[in-house]
């Protein structure tokens, strides 16, 4: 039981629904899904049928600052 627990609370709830990671919406192209449900719909459209699927979704890359000074190797 505890594992369930540690697993409901990797993924963050609060991601706004979109059809481009929907479990029942399958991409054509980059722009266009889709959904077994409503047909032909564009990625940002969503609907009450939305189930996220966290497999589809591809995080943003995060900007990293390559400015490093000797004092940030130094123990």
């Amino acid at each position: 039981m505890r594992g369930f627990l540690f697993v409901k609370n990797l993924f963050n709830k609060k991601i706004p629904p979109s059809c481009e990671y929907c479990k029942i919406g399958k991409q054509i192209t980059e722009d266009i899904i889709l959904c077994v449900k409503y047909g032909v719909t564009t990625k940002n459209n969503f609907c009450k049928k939305f189930r996220y699927n966290p497999l589809k979704r591809i995080p943003k890359k995060q900007n990293l600052s390559l400015n490093f000074d000797e004092k940030d190797f130094i123990i």
